[in-house]
């Protein structure tokens, strides 16, 4: 019954989004203020922090990141971090669509060009500032040629080649590893919705944990 109500709730949801927030025009001040609220957990640019505690929120999907922020205003994401922060009242729908579209919009390197310093026109400082928007997980401990070859047939299709998302599916790679073996565990007891057509547990639960720890150790090196 619970996952019932929580594939309907998925499915209401994914027939709401297109209208509920037609003709709000994006208003990226409003954007920048809410995101200093987020950067107490997430950092300046989305990066998340403390190795996956709070995850990479950066570039994903602006459909998907106003998807997940209605299910946390909805309860049907179990979060305690998020409540206060999306209670209706504090992030109305107009805030939700600004948020989403910043975050997606951010651009997170993970590695910078080459440079000279004693080039003309070089700049320290912009270089500085540059280098704060880097991002690179760690390695994550597997045989990545196996978990490439099982992320090939299994996820391939839903989140890309090569893990990056695909539409406004999220991407997996550069994200922290602590962060999806948390996000496995919560979709393996029904605590998090994956989609309306794939049952949480029926997704995951043929994958055997050191096939897991394969495949997030190939998505680990694919923003090197």
């Amino acid at each position: 019954m619970k996952k019932t109500i929580h594939l309907l709730t998925l499915s209401a949801l994914t027939l709401y989004l297109p209208t509920a927030f037609a003709g709000h025009e994006y208003d990226p001040d409003n954007a920048e203020e809410i995101n200093e609220v987020c950067a107490g957990c997430h950092n300046e640019f989305g990066q998340g922090g403390k190795q996956g505690k709070y995850p990479r929120i950066a570039g994903l999907p602006k459909n998907y990141l106003q998807k997940q922020l209605l299910l946390f205003q909805d309860r049907e994401r179990p979060n305690m971090p998020m409540v206060e922060h999306v209670e209706k009242r504090q992030m109305p729908l107009a805030d939700i669509e600004d948020i989403s579209t910043y975050l997606s919009q951010v651009e997170l390197k993970t590695k910078l060009p080459p440079a000279d310093e004693k080039a003309p026109g070089f700049n320290a400082y912009a270089r500085l500032e540059e280098a704060k928007k880097l991002m690179q997980v760690p390695r994550a401990e597997g045989d990545i040629e196996k978990g490439g070859k099982i992320y090939g047939r299994e996820c391939r299709s839903c989140h890309g080649k090569k893990g990056m998302g695909k539409g406004d599916t999220p991407q997996l790679a550069g994200q922290y590893t602590q962060y999806l073996w948390r996000q496995v565990k919560r979709f393996l007891k029904g605590e998090r919705i994956h989609d309306e057509d794939a049952p949480d547990e029926e997704l995951l639960k043929d994958f055997s944990k050191e096939e897991l720890r394969d495949i997030f150790a190939w998505l680990s090196v694919q923003d090197d």
